[in-house]
């Protein structure tokens, strides 16, 4: 017996408009795309220009910082040096430039300007390890321009600062010690030696202060001698004189 063939569906041949399911997905696809075709170039013709300008903006910002450093390396003199560095504003190279006159007017004992150009140079540098390189260089400033009390009490800041390098805080430490020892003060020397001690007992600074420590007295005052009681004196009703020929 043959078995008849599967009749076709007679919706299908009632009705020639229904598509195949595959057919029906191309449509669709292809209808979506024919609606959203201008959202869709526009958005990828957005992110090719973002990618582009990003890569603009990245090369710009490489071929600005080459050309400041050019510019730094080349502003030799001190008059160059402060125009590039007012010229740069808060740029880190213009900190930098700072420094460089901060330390210049230091060495040549220009102290007024050292201070001046530690002030301009630290809010730029201030999150940098520079930093405190510079509270370093204007506390000795001050010590050395004869502000005494301020050098003394920025020197102090930066020994007793855990947050800076132990190297800065050691020489803090040392630049008190050898203050104190200049101006005849043993009991100072020996405190900040020994606060100097604590923060690191191996480094070069703190040999330094033990041959400092060493070659400074500690002075001490001198007691008031306790006075000699003078001998009482007789009472007058025993005092007696001899007159020759009498007794």
């Amino acid at each position: 017996m043959i078995t008849p063939a599967t009749p076709p569906n007679p919706k299908s041949a009632a009705n020639p408009d229904v598509p195949h399911p595959v057919d029906s997905f191309a449509e669709k696809m292809n209808h979506f795309w024919q609606r959203n075709r201008s959202a869709f170039l526009t958005g990828c013709v957005l992110v090719l220009v973002a990618i582009f300008g990003k890569g603009v903006y990245d090369y710009y910002a490489r071929q600005r910082e080459k050309g400041i450093e050019q510019e730094y390396a080349a502003a030799g003199a001190p008059e160059k040096l402060k125009a590039f560095a007012v010229a740069q504003g808060d740029h880190s190279l213009a900190g930098a430039a700072w420094l460089r006159l901060a330390d210049e007017a230091f060495a040549a004992g220009n102290y007024a300007e050292a201070i001046a150009n530690y002030d301009k140079a630290l809010p730029v540098l201030k999150d940098t390890p520079l930093a405190g390189r510079i509270k370093l260089g204007e506390a000795m400033a001050r010590l050395l321009s004869g502000q005494t009390a301020e050098g003394e009490s920025a020197l102090n800041q930066i020994a007793d600062d855990a947050r800076q390098f132990k190297g800065l805080r050691s020489e803090a430490a040392y630049q008190l010690a050898s203050n104190a020892a200049g101006a005849g003060k043993g009991e100072d020397v020996q405190k900040y030696v020994a606060k100097l001690m604590q923060i690191d007992g191996t480094s070069v600074w703190a040999q330094r202060a033990m041959m400092l420590r060493a070659s400074t007295p500690v002075t001490v005052d001198a007691q008031p001698a306790t006075p000699v009681a003078a001998p009482a004196a007789a009472p007058a009703g025993d005092i007696s004189i001899k007159v020759p020929g009498k007794n």
